[in-house]
């Protein structure tokens, strides 16, 4: 069901790679609620991906961004805003790689290049994609500015490795320039820390389905799942939460408040 509750507004969407893909279902919620969106991505990532099929489906340009380049950026938000005929309101940071994750490196004897790597991918990004949008005034005011996060930047998940690291630094960016552009031009940022959801980026973590069976034991309303995450979104974009900034929102079905729950215990005893 559709509220209108984006109508008029414009947004960027960083992220979507599949179906299975978060960033792809907040575009589609996004588009549903009356929204106009870009779509964008590494170069490297579109050719793997199927971001062509959802660009098709929300009637939205693909513009190509490598997000550890300052230039790649300038010229995405040039081009959006080209194509919007002005600045944006909204926009969706969904971007993440470790590559001691992916290669199997243990935390204690990560590689220290894979590790900045994967550092300026997953985090600094955000930062960058934040002073460019600033440097240009290319985000409207009381426009709304979104990364997805997970708990392992407060808790030890021992196989989430140093994406824990770069998850805890993506957390500090958004309350630090928060303050910085809610200052400026009432823009508001924000992390929304995301249930273990079935990602392509998600499947790649050692032990992945213990996470998710975990969290959905330790969780009094279950795993919150991609759609229902969309939706969430989709709130925190809308003139509905303009006072909300600076914020880490667990979106988590209640985990990252539960220390301990039946179901927990009974699986324990057996």
């Amino acid at each position: 069901m559709a509220y209108n509750l984006l109508k008029g507004k414009k947004g960027i969407i960083f992220g979507a790679l599949n179906e299975q893909s978060i960033a792809w279902k907040v575009a589609q919620r996004c588009v549903e609620e009356g929204a106009e969106i870009v779509l964008t991505n590494s170069p490297l990532a579109l050719r793997m991906g199927e971001l062509n099929k959802l660009a098709e489906e929300c009637n939205a340009p693909v513009i190509p961004a490598d997000v550890t380049s300052n230039e790649d950026v300038t010229n995405l938000f040039t081009k959006s805003m080209e194509h919007f005929g002005g600045g944006v309101d909204f926009v969706l940071h969904s971007i993440g790689m470790s590559l001691n994750v992916r290669k199997n490196i243990h935390y204690t004897e990560n590689n220290y290049d894979f590790t900045h790597k994967g550092l300026d991918i997953s985090a600094l990004s955000f930062h960058r994609v934040l002073q460019v949008a600033m440097k240009m005034d290319a985000i409207n005011e009381w426009g709304s500015v979104l990364a997805l996060t997970y708990i392992a930047a407060q808790r030890v998940f021992p196989d989430y490795n140093d994406m824990a690291d770069n998850k805890a630094y993506l957390e500090s960016i958004a309350r630090n320039f928060g303050y910085q552009y809610g200052v400026k031009k009432h823009v508001r940022i924000n992390t929304v820390s995301q249930s273990p959801t079935r990602t392509t980026a998600g499947n790649g973590v050692k032990g992945f389905d213990g996470f998710v069976n975990y969290a959905e034991k330790m969780s009094p309303l279950g795993n919150a799942d991609a759609n229902q995450c969309a939706d969430y979104c989709v709130t925190l974009f809308s003139d509905l939460t303009k006072m909300v900034t600076m914020q880490n929102l667990f979106h988590d079905g209640g985990f990252s408040y539960t220390g301990v729950t039946q179901a927990v215990i009974e699986q324990m005893e057996k």
